[in-house]
């Protein structure tokens, strides 16, 4: 179990992270400023696309994969279809992934390719492939990387990888914060495609029939991310106390339980997938992910209401106990989104399209369930004070992040 005292140490949390894991997540702001100014510098600022994509397909390596595929299909909605392409190969390393492209992807269709490193060979010949298919291409990459010149050379979209200046790398692959430097060129790409609302820009509105938020990622939004950003590094940083700090909570609750993140909502969703394979990752702490109301069902064994679990007969009642490890109780978190109707910080229920209040429906049920079984509940959300759908997705990450690099700290420690 993390040790409180230890939390509240910041010279014993520094001598601790000797690989700079509080450092590159409390830097995701300054990701976001560099990235959105190297975007804006490149072509992709005179970008003037004609119609969107039938399907994005998005394919890289690292952690930040998968959690740009979350949220651009979170933000799209029913606008357009996000398909991840997932690596196959011998081992995890770059050069022995693997990507191909689905047996209908074609001339309508989008590759976005995401590297830290732009060196993994089987990226290149991924762009390759679809460059035959007549796919349109678009890769995050270094400037001079294998990645970014092959792009260049089938005359896709080269978009700079960016990280903030004088940003130490951390010395782990799933550390978190960095990863802002690939996600907002990507986010930024889908604003001017229009996959959910295009770019405002010298008075223009976006392109008709989206349905996804307007103006999701556009300047004004990625600067409001920024600021969201860092204001969570202010209230979760290692000189806040645990009692005012709310990632620390988080990761003293986590230690001794076994998190199940239930989420309501795609944003929501993308957040509780991305948060357990950080805690998974990052911190060697197994947690769970299910969305409501599935997760009521997919769940219910870990709660307690499995077959057998009650009033099992104890293999020797009178064993020594002293040294066994303390069993994993579950600790359920629910992540809500604006769009699934959440409630306000207070708990209220919050209006929906049409003004009325929106019932909480299966959060309710998540409640009571939960109570039920005598297992621990709690909810996460953010409300949305001007950022929109991005911002408010962004601090429920940033929160989590912050979480898992507390867990991880306290088990080293």
């Amino acid at each position: 179990m993390t040790d409180e005292t230890f939390l509240d140490a910041p010279d014993a949390l520094a001598r601790a992270d000797s690989g700079g894991l509080l450092r590159a997540v409390a830097s995701s702001g300054a990701h976001v400023r560099t990235a959105a100014r190297g975007a804006e510098e490149s072509p992709l600022g005179r970008l003037t696309p004609e119609g969107r994509p039938g399907t994005v397909l998005v394919a890289g390596t690292g952690p930040e994969t998968p959690l740009a595929a979350d949220l651009l299909a979170a933000l799209a909605g029913d606008t357009v279809r996000v398909t991840r392409l997932r690596p196959a190969g011998p081992l995890p390393a770059p050069g022995a992934l693997t990507w191909h492209l689905p047996r209908w992807a074609g001339p309508m269709d989008l590759l976005v390719v995401l590297s830290a490193e732009g060196i993994a060979p089987g990226l290149s010949l991924l762009v390759e492939a679809a460059h035959r298919r007549g796919c349109s291409l678009v890769s995050v990459a270094p400037e001079g990387s294998p990645l970014a010149d092959v792009t260049a050379h089938r005359r896709g979209l080269g978009l700079p990888y960016a990280p903030a200046p004088f940003a130490r790398t951390a010395g782990h692959p799933a550390a978190p914060g960095p990863a802002w430097a690939l996600l907002t060129p990507v986010l930024l790409l889908g604003d001017r495609l229009g996959l959910f609302g295009a770019r405002a820009a010298e008075g223009q509105g976006g392109s008709p029939g989206g349905n996804g938020p307007r103006g999701a990622a556009d300047s004004t939004a990625v600067a409001a991310l920024a600021d969201r950003l860092d204001t969570v590094a202010e209230r979760c940083g290692p000189a806040v106390r645990t009692h005012d700090n709310p990632a620390k909570t988080l990761a003293v609750e986590f230690s001794a339980t076994l998190p199940l993140l239930w989420s309501e909502g795609p944003l929501a969703r993308a957040a509780a997938r991305h948060a357990a394979a950080t805690l998974t990752g990052l911190a060697g702490h197994p947690a769970l992910t299910a969305q409501l109301p599935e997760a009521l069902t997919a769940h219910g064994a870990l709660l307690g209401g499995g077959p057998g679990r009650e009033g099992a007969a104890d293999d020797d009642f009178f064993r020594d106990r002293v040294d066994e490890p303390a069993p994993l109780h579950p600790r359920v978190l629910l992540l809500r989104d604006g769009s699934a109707g959440a409630g306000d910080e207070d708990g209220g229920p919050q209006a929906g399209p049409g003004g009325a209040a929106e019932p909480d429906g299966a959060a309710a049920a998540a409640r009571e369930l939960a109570f039920a079984q005598g297992v621990a509940f709690g909810e996460l959300r953010a409300a949305d004070d001007g950022g929109g759908p991005l911002g408010a997705v962004a601090e429920l990450i940033a929160r989590l992040d912050f979480a898992a690099v507390y867990l991880a700290l306290g088990a080293g420690a």
